[in-house]
């Protein structure tokens, strides 16, 4: 048995018939900011970690439902957001690595996004530990957010686009979702 869960929502359940395809990026900035705008204009995407196989460029792809995959690419166009590739996911040694995973730890949830972690006491649903990373902005986020209550703490993602930032975002959001009432 895995130290961890793997956690796999309703929407992948739900959509686990569609066949689906990876958009591949040069950089985390450009995952980001198609991500962003895919999501604003309400396209059903997801950034996974990308099998070994189909890596370019990035550490993150961008999944998507294949029957959208033109209007997505002419959308990506008028914005000037280009990714490297596109490749459709037919063989399932391609599927992409869910990047969350959560350990219990009975008094605290730690949420392990990619390389990032963040540990939350799960009575005062405040931000106990943060680690991980690599990147820069690593050390100022973690300053600004351990100690702070979920619902307080700064968003990473207002404060910087590395993948680090990215991924803790992601982590941040997770734990919200997990230990915050609707």
């Amino acid at each position: 048995m895995l130290p961890f869960s793997l956690s796999l929502d309703k929407e992948d359940k739900k959509d686990s018939g569609v066949e689906k395809g990876f958009l591949l990026f040069e950089n985390t900035s450009e995952v980001i900011r198609a991500e962003e705008l895919l999501k604003k204009e309400g396209f059903p995407v997801k950034v996974k970690a990308p099998p070994p196989e189909v890596r370019q460029g990035c550490d993150m792809v961008i999944e998507i439902p294949l029957m959208l995959k033109l209007e997505i690419l002419r959308f990506l166009e008028e914005h000037r957001v280009s990714p490297l590739s596109l490749v459709p996911v037919k063989d399932p040694l391609l599927e992409p690595v869910d990047m969350c995973r959560v350990k219990d730890f009975g008094d605290y949830l730690m949420i392990h996004v990619a390389n990032m972690k963040i540990t939350v006491d799960k009575k005062t649903k405040v931000i106990v530990n943060i680690s991980g990373g690599g990147c820069p902005d690593v050390p100022f986020l973690a300053s600004i957010m351990l100690g702070k209550p979920l619902d307080q703490a700064p968003e990473p993602r207002a404060f910087g686009h590395t993948l680090c930032g990215y991924t803790l975002q992601l982590a941040l959001e997770e734990a919200k979702k997990r230990c915050l009432p609707l």
